[in-house]
């Protein structure tokens, strides 16, 4: 069912206000013969008292064949006071059924009442030409007793006219400066008009009754636009002019606090604006347009205004804003709050607003240019946001040398947490504008997030170096280890978003995190180097005091392992585990230690008790390694050999776990065995020939003993196989 408050075509917009119909019937004449003489004694007593009694130009009066005759002045008319012309009281003009195609919609309501005016005046065959003097004219414009002016204007028109028929070509100077007077007093009655217009809404109670005679002047101005001595362009564009004007006016006035005493001022202002644009149109919808006939669809055309009137305060005020939350408000209010139930959308502007745009009208460009704007500042509030993470890093953790937070028994530095929240605040915050900006902010985010990692490792380097090799320094690394793998991880949420970006910071997070993890593996490597090496020595197998340093850094390094959240836990750990046993086994193909006088059993026994020790350690580090576990025992096996013979039958387990043994390999554990030559043990080498042979290259990727250094040994004679060696005996 239609709303009665829509604006539809309606007889009220179309009525036909001509003259009174019996005036020209029998006696009409007569009676407006007598109205006319007494109106003339009329304005003859009032022109006696009038300040204007001197008269004007066009102080004269027309009828029938009375053009030479001279009647005083009318009386200057102020606002509000009663009018009497002798086209007052003889039917209305303003409306005419046949040229108003209003295509409105019907006003509830009263409609536009009947002119009572009618400058054609039919007098038994005479036409009526009449005028107050200019002054007197521009006076009751000035005043505002528009319908009055506005009648002596069209019979000065009228007047204009006719004069210039009669002279044709020839133009007197009167007749010019007639057309001038013309001219000027048209446009201080448009300019009076635009003004009523403009204040229509500020001042509703004065300018309302003034609106009825405002849209019938427009109308009939229009209607007569193509006769000469009128204003050049529509009447009907000029009001909408000037209810932009005076919607302008409105935007300009809403309270707008400068940016230095009110750090809220934006949002103080867009709210303030969006209350005033409520406000206003809730007059025009209940008072306003029912001044007016359906056809200027005036609701359409103040929230049309409004439209573009805003668009152009919103530029005027972007160079102001400046700061990430003014961008965001400014945003947020014209994607959201402009057209949603706070504004256009409010349920007390409906149904009105129903067939009507609720979008700004914004100028090309602008709201591109916010988005950027919005996006860069992201991006330098992200950077400045890291930068005070490194600071407080700082003053919390590495200037008081304090120890590192645990979060479920790891530690952990919760600027992770920041840096995620951050990001995800910004996310959020952008999609509620639209997902494009959403994406754009993300990208944004990890752009500055990028340069993160060399930032913070730069200045954890100079303001913890000093710590190295400390426990302290060796938590650190392990904090932030742990903390940058939490924060890529974070980060990997946006990979479907910002593909490229989400890369980008996920490298320079990992190699940050690899060079931390290479502090820890080099630092250790340090620690034991020097213990390593006794290994499988004289004093080694004496003296059990660099092993024990070895295990305890060892042990140490599994404490710490316990506070590094996996995968890189398994990573160093596993690293270090193969370390160690390439540096502790290498130690057997350094020829520097040969047992003798069986005292093999005990090295192989020592070999088997310090490798389980060493192995309990790696698998509580979670060591990946696992198939380094049986070297120690295999070579424990061949070395605590009492009978020679029986070496050969413990290769193959050897073989099989680390195919990359090979003879070299071979002879140097023979060798510290205490077996340098002879039958046995070239018959041992050929067993493993034998063996290799037998079972293949096996698993390349475990590669162990082709990794260690051998020292060639001396004895030439020891790598002579065993059929050179029998052509050198005796019997041959």
């Amino acid at each position: 069912m239609m709303d009665k408050s829509t604006e539809n075509p309606d007889e009220e917009d179309r009525v036909s206000l001509k003259s009174n119909g019996n005036a020209a019937g029998n006696g009409g004449t007569k009676e407006t013969l007598g109205m006319l003489k007494s109106f003339r004694r009329s304005i003859r007593r009032a022109a006696e008292k009038s300040p204007l009694s001197s008269g004007g130009k066009w102080a004269k009066v027309t009828a029938g064949n009375e053009s030479g005759s001279q009647p005083p002045p009318s009386p200057s008319l102020s606002a509000g006071s009663p009018v009497t012309s002798p086209l007052k009281n003889t039917g209305g003009f303003f409306y005419n059924k046949e040229e108003d195609d209003s295509d409105g919609v019907a006003q509830k309501g009263k409609g536009l009442k009947r002119s009572k005016t009618d400058p054609n005046m039919e007098v038994t065959g005479h036409l009526l030409f009449f005028s107050l003097p200019v002054m007197q004219i521009n006076n009751l414009i000035e005043t505002e007793v528009l319908e009055e002016a506005h009648l002596n204007l069209l019979a000065l028109r009228q007047e204009f006219q006719k004069e210039r028929e009669q002279c044709g070509e020839d133009s007197p100077l009167e007749l010019a400066k007639k057309e001038k007077d013309l001219n000027l007093l048209y446009g201080n009655l448009r300019d009076k008009v635009n003004k009523i217009v403009r204040d229509s809404n500020s001042l509703p109670s004065r300018n309302k009754g003034l609106l009825v005679p405002v849209a019938r002047i427009i109308q009939e101005e229009d209607r007569r636009a193509e006769e000469p001595g009128g204003l050049q362009g529509s009447w009907l564009e000029a009001w909408r002019e000037a209810v932009g004007e005076g919607v302008q006016s409105k935007v300009q006035s809403v309270h707008l606090e400068p940016r230095e005493q009110n750090a809220s001022w934006l949002a103080v202002h867009l709210a303030l604006l969006g209350k005033s644009i409520v406000e206003d149109l809730e007059k025009v919808k209940k008072e306003l347009r029912w001044s007016y006939p359906p056809s200027f669809q005036v609701f359409s055309t103040y929230v049309r205004s409004y439209h573009r009137v805003v668009g152009q305060h919103l530029k005027k005020l972007e160079p102001q804003v400046t700061e990430l939350k003014d961008l965001y408000a400014l945003l947020d209010w014209i994607i959201n709050c402009y057209k949603s139930e706070r504004i256009m959308g409010s349920p007390s502007l409906q149904p009105n607003m129903k067939d009507e745009s609720a979008d700004l009208q914004l100028q090309d460009g602008l709201l591109k240019q916010l988005k950027d704007k919005y996006c860069h500042k992201v991006k330098e509030d992200m950077k400045s946001s890291l930068e005070r993470i490194i600071e407080l890093e700082n003053e919390d953790v590495w200037k008081d040398r304090r120890t590192p937070e645990k979060e479920e028994d790891f530690l952990n530095s919760p600027f992770h947490m920041d840096i995620w929240t951050k990001v995800k605040g910004n996310a959020i915050n952008s999609r509620r504008i639209d997902a494009q900006l959403e994406q754009e902010v993300i990208s944004s985010c990890l752009q500055a997030l990028k340069e993160f990692p060399k930032r913070f490792e730069a200045e954890f380097s100079r303001h913890c170096s000093a710590l190295r090799p400390k426990p302290l320094w060796t938590e650190y690394h392990i904090t932030y280890i742990n903390s940058f793998s939490a924060l890529q991880q974070h980060m990997d949420g946006y990979q479907d978003t910002c593909p490229r970006e989400v890369e980008g910071f996920r490298k320079e997070a990992k190699w940050l995190i690899i060079r931390l993890i290479q502090v820890l593996e080099d630092q250790y490597k340090d620690e034991v180097k020097l213990y390593l090496r006794r290994m499988m020595t004289r004093k080694w197998l004496t003296n059990d005091e660099d092993f024990k340093q070895l295990y305890s850094r060892t042990e140490l390094l599994s404490e710490h392992c316990a506070l590094m959240r996996p995968p890189h836990v398994q990573e160093l750990a596993s690293r270090l585990h193969y370390h160690v046993v390439r540096e502790y086994v290498g130690q057997l193909m350094m020829n520097n230690y040969s047992c003798k006088n069986r005292k093999h059993e005990k090295a192989a026994s020592k070999i088997r008790v310090q490798w389980g020790r060493l192995r309990n350690l790696f698998e509580n580090m979670n060591s990946t390694h696992e198939w380094l576990y049986a070297v120690g025992d295999d070579l424990s096996n061949i070395i605590i050999q009492k009978n020679k013979a029986d070496i050969k039958s413990h290769l193959q387990p050897l073989v099989e776990h680390y195919p990359d043994f090979s003879r070299k390999h071979l002879v140097a554990v023979l060798y510290f065995r205490g077996l340098l030559r002879g039958r046995e043990h070239q018959l041992i080498l050929q067993r493993l020939m034998e063996l290799k042979k037998k079972l293949g290259s096996g698993d390349k990727n475990r590669v162990l003993f082709s990794d260690m250094q051998v020292t060639v040994n001396t004895d030439c004679l020891s790598n002579l196989p065993f059929s050179c060696l029998s052509s050198l005996l005796p019997d041959n």
